[in-house]
């Protein structure tokens, strides 16, 4: 054989061995690649079912919380009072009022407050107007009632104060 078809040969067989290392290194970083997304896949999907059932165990504790509190509402609803004695009328008030109590501070525990609009100047990010009337001794835009009050969780809100809003 001529010198220059063994040196072709022998260039050959290096590109072959070239080329076949080449297609072993690509398959194995596929194969890596093909894992690592399997991987991810898993992890991602694991992450987002551990979050569900944190926040399903967080939703569980507050309503076990709550179920004390329902039950001195079905109490307070059996005994209504008769209107016919003030006693009776005061006591059930107090009643009333001591669920009204343990209600907040289960929610103040929770890290939820109320937070005070009236005469506050209205601010769309934090209250919702539901009524407005003329500004007689108010600055327009200053809130002068509030149907029901905001809650917030430290500068999280959880829902806006409905106001009644002064316009010039």
């Amino acid at each position: 054989m001529p010198e220059n078809d063994v040196n072709d040969a022998a260039a050959s067989d290096t590109a072959n061995d070239e080329l076949a290392a080449t297609r072993r290194e690509r398959d194995e970083l596929l194969d890596r690649l093909l894992r690592m997304t399997a991987e991810f896949d898993n992890y991602r999907k694991r992450t987002e079912r551990e979050r569900r059932e944190l926040a399903q165990a967080a939703g569980v504790d507050v309503i076990r919380e709550l179920l004390p509190v329902l039950d001195d509402f079905e109490r307070a609803l059996a005994t209504r009072p008769d209107g016919k004695s003030a006693d009776a009328t005061e006591s059930y008030r107090r009643g009333v009022e001591l669920i009204h109590r343990r209600t907040m501070e289960l929610l103040r525990k929770r890290g939820v407050e109320p937070f005070d609009t009236v005469g506050q100047d209205f601010d769309p990010m934090w209250h919702e107007a539901v009524a407005s009337e003329p500004a007689n001794g108010h600055r327009d835009g200053e809130i002068t009632a509030e149907m029901s009050r905001g809650y917030r969780i430290g500068d999280r809100l959880l829902r806006p104060a409905q106001v009644k809003v002064a316009r010039a």
